[in-house]
């Protein structure tokens, strides 16, 4: 008698990364980093800003500074800065391509848990018209003691929406965020038309992908056996 493949996994819960999953930011934000990372004397290329800063969070990114210049930057430091942001977002920023076909097509609930604060998403979701596909399910760094690559964030979002970690899907851009849904138990499907090269985001329990309209037939496939 032939047994029957055992069915893959569903998932109950889709949690998305915010930048370069569902706003196209990262693009603009590393290149402002680096003048900002410049006007205060280190130089960086962008493939290094990547590695050492997506899906972090902005303490991280204040920390390192401090660490590297061995300064302690000053309350205000980033003023003149966060302009420089504000501008290039409301310039160039739009909604990654395919995500409003993927969310459209995705069959489960689904959140937002980002290493971002909840201005910045209410900004940049907001501008991109996807803020009321997650109102009320938007998760931030603050609300954790950890960010990514800690699981905090991700274990906070699901346990708050009542989800075992297990029957989550996480969709992740970046290295750190990759990192943080493996150590939360949660299989991640790995968005690769960004900053992020494919080769630093495929590793166990993920599926890397290139295309976000294929987003919801990979995550309706279950968890790969």
């Amino acid at each position: 008698m032939t047994s029957t493949p055992a069915a893959p996994d569903p998932f109950e819960l889709a949690v998305f990364d915010c930048d370069g999953v569902l706003v196209d930011s990262e693009v603009i934000s590393v290149r402002v980093d680096q003048r900002v990372l410049a006007d205060l004397g280190w130089e960086l290329e962008i493939e290094e800003i990547v590695r050492r800063f997506v899906g972090r969070s902005e303490a991280n990114f204040i920390s390192t500074i401090e660490q590297h210049l061995g300064i302690e930057l000053a309350e205000g430091w980033d003023s003149t800065y966060q302009q420089w942001y504000h501008e290039a977002f409301e310039r160039d920023l739009t909604a990654v391509d395919g995500v409003e076909e993927a969310l459209e097509g995705l069959r489960l609930p689904h959140c937002v848990a980002s290493s971002g604060s909840h201005a910045k998403m209410q900004r940049t979701l907001g501008k991109t018209g996807l803020l009321h596909r997650f109102a009320g399910r938007i998760f931030s760094a603050t609300e954790v003691a950890n960010g990514k690559p800690a699981p905090d964030l991700f274990l906070h979002a699901a346990g708050t929406l009542g989800t075992v970690p297990g029957r989550c899907a996480v969709v992740e851009d970046s290295a750190y965020g990759v990192q943080a849904a493996r150590a939360a138990g949660m299989h991640v499907f790995a968005y690769a038309g960004g900053v992020t090269p494919a080769e630093w985001l495929a590793g166990p329990g993920t599926t890397v992908f290139h295309d976000m309209r294929r987003l919801p037939e990979l995550i309706a496939a279950g968890r790969p056996r």
